[in-house]
């Protein structure tokens, strides 16, 4: 089959590898009808997430059709069709009862490279890393789906792929991240990041009640995207941030905000972005966090602070005394996305939000290495792309 590999950094092919194979009972092999380039993945192609291979297949945004099923699985069928969460989880360990489904302790092949990093295992993922079990990913014609009788979700009829293919990562990852936000009613939200989550943060925030949503970008096609939903847009590369917060806010800060950025923040012409870059072009650092500082400056007093984007390692110059002086509740994580399905499937039905909105560029797997150079130097006004792996 033809998938998507990561050969090093910056440098993404389209290869004939082996078709997956069922291995444990509770497999089931997808036939990949749409998958999708993540922001994070641009995380991989760009070389800062740790342990990645030659040889490892990418994508964690995928569906398409069940074609073979393990015989210790009753739960799909050949013939389904099905989104397939990012997250690989078991459905029976301590984590995955607690709903906690994205640090299941059973799925991760790697688990002793990800306690060594990060001091406790967390779960396994498609296509990231060797900290997360090394699964093949989505971005391929066939994928295997381990423990498939858990997170697989079949989907409604009458809808396209791309109305449901984002219920795999983006849409319940933004949606979590409005959650995690506690919003009340009427509240200023400010959002830093208008790509694919931040967009997915906007409208599940003004779901979730938020009377005011600022979104804080530099490229011009997001913000327009942005403002088309209803929210206030900055860009920072015109206008001061902080200042434009708080003329927003009569001096107090935003109630919530949500970084939706991640490990690889631009902050133009800021001192802490030049430093982050200095470090990570050295080897010395790992993420570039200016767009988290940012959150944490600008959130009010007592405020939350909602972390969506993806971190890789260790951060350099992190703000936490005025975390602890402003009384700030932080809260991160991989999307627990199996807690948001129902709610958000049901969205989609009432007609409440079309997740298809995001789609700047179509194109097959053979395309797909031109595309993700486009996607991550934010090109044709790429805000997200799809990939229909058999035309």
């Amino acid at each position: 089959m033809r998938a998507l590999v990561w050969h090093g950094r910056n440098d993404v092919r389209c290869d004939t590898v082996p078709d997956p194979i069922i291995e444990e009972p509770r497999d089931a092999i997808v036939k990949v009808t749409s998958t999708a380039i993540c922001g994070s993945d641009l995380h991989l192609y760009d070389g800062y997430i740790p342990a990645m291979m030659s040889g490892d297949i990418l994508g964690h945004e995928f569906m398409g059709e069940v074609v073979e099923v393990g015989s210790g699985n009753s739960k799909l069928k050949v013939g389904d069709r099905v989104i397939v969460p990012f997250t690989i989880c078991c459905g029976e360990c301590f984590f995955c009862q607690k709903g906690l489904w994205s640090c299941c302790e059973r799925t991760n092949r790697d688990s002793d490279k990800a306690a060594e990093m990060f001091g406790h295992q967390c779960g396994g993922l498609f296509g990231y890393s060797h900290l997360t079990g090394h699964y093949p990913g989505g971005q391929a014609e066939y994928v295997r789906v381990p423990f498939a009788d858990v997170a697989p979700t079949k989907v409604p009829e009458g809808f396209t792929d791309e109305q449901l293919l984002f219920l795999t990562d983006i849409l319940p990852t933004g949606y979590q991240g409005a959650t995690y936000a506690q919003i009340e009613p009427g509240e200023t939200v400010a959002i830093w990041g208008a790509g694919p989550v931040g967009q997915m943060a906007l409208r599940s925030a003004q779901m979730l009640g938020a009377g005011h949503v600022v979104v804080i970008d530099r490229v011009p096609e997001r913000l327009t995207m942005a403002a088309a939903a209803g929210a206030e847009a900055i860009n920072f590369e015109q206008e001061d941030v902080y200042d434009r917060l708080n003329a927003i806010t009569k001096g107090r800060g935003p109630d919530r905000v949500i970084e939706a950025v991640g490990m690889e923040a631009h902050g133009t012409g800021s001192w802490d972005a030049f430093g982050d870059r200095a470090l990570a072009a050295t080897g010395l650092g790992t993420d570039r966090i200016h767009a988290l500082r940012d959150c944490i400056r600008n959130v009010r007093a007592g405020g939350t602070v909602s972390v969506s984007g993806v971190f890789g390692g260790y951060l350099n110059g992190f703000p936490f005394g005025a975390a602890v002086q402003k009384g700030l509740t932080i809260k991160a994580g991989q999307c627990n996305v199996l807690n948001y399905l129902p709610t958000l499937i049901r969205a989609i039905q009432e007609g409440k939000i079309d997740p298809s909105f995001v789609i700047t560029h179509r194109c097959g797997l053979e395309d797909g290495p031109e595309m993700y150079k486009t996607f991550r130097d934010k090109k044709d006004g790429c805000i997200k792309v799809v990939m229909r792996p058999h035309g």
